[in-house]
């Protein structure tokens, strides 16, 4: 991977140059890849992620949109803090860096930060994962199975074990390829930080709580099952945390 920064006026876009040859802000417009009937579908959710199909390869383009009551203030813009500290950016330079150090992450293409004034807008492109279902989709279907369980578990153990502390780990952000590979996504906010036990725990805590929210009723015996697998895979058997 190489990484590269293509500056144009009051916007800053990092790039792989291994593999997006023409970096511009039109990489990052939803109606330019309408146009040309790239689009192949979007994520559930904010509607913030659209599946594009492009030179470089089946891409996700996902804007930085805002949730709740900050919603209410702006949907998508941010104090500029500095293009460093955007957090396209941010987020961009965390993935290349797990992505160098083959943790399983989607492999970053390029991220936009675009300045107006105070504030700054932002979009980030990733390799889409092929034929990948996020493991909420997946929790009826695959609750007897417990290898799987264990293996989400041991992949979260691995993220922990290099220092990753995820801003959102929860079922939906968990994806679970057509070899049955485990990943996560969405490091928005995301810090690496070695030694600390403690958000690690809370990592935990927060995706059994989505996990909760978020289990098939039909299936509600098998739950507590799935959740020992998943501690057993990540190193804390007996433990219900």
């Amino acid at each position: 991977m190489k990484s590269r920064t293509h500056n144009q006026e009051s916007l800053v876009i990092v790039y792989d140059a291994e593999q997006v040859q023409h970096p511009g802000p039109h990489l990052f417009d939803e109606t330019y890849w309408r146009e040309r009937g790239a689009v192949e579908g979007e994520a559930a959710g904010r509607g913030s992620a659209l599946f594009l199909d492009t030179p470089f390869g089946p891409a996700v383009l996902r804007r930085y949109l805002r949730g709740g009551w900050p919603a209410k203030v702006s949907r998508d813009r941010y104090l500029f803090n500095g293009w460093q500290r955007s957090r396209p950016q941010d987020e961009f330079r965390i993935l290349a860096d797990l992505a160098t150090h083959d943790l399983p992450v989607p492999h970053p293409l390029a991220a936009i930060t675009r300045r107006n004034g105070p504030f700054y807008t932002g979009a980030l492109i990733t390799r889409r994962i092929g034929g990948a279902e996020t493991l909420a989709d997946l929790m009826e279907s695959r609750c007897g199975d417990a290898g799987l369980w264990q293996s989400v578990g041991a992949c979260v153990r691995r993220f922990h074990d290099f220092g990753v502390v995820h801003a959102d780990l929860n079922a939906r952000n968990i994806l679970v390829d057509e070899q049955d590979r485990i990943f996560l996504i969405d490091f928005d906010r995301a810090r690496i930080s070695r030694g600390d036990t403690r958000s690690c725990a809370s990592n935990i805590a927060r995706l059994k709580r989505s996990i909760e929210k978020l289990w098939p009723p039909a299936v509600a015996a098998q739950m507590e099952a799935c959740w020992h697998a998943l501690l057993e895979g990540y190193g804390q058997e007996g433990e219900s945390t």
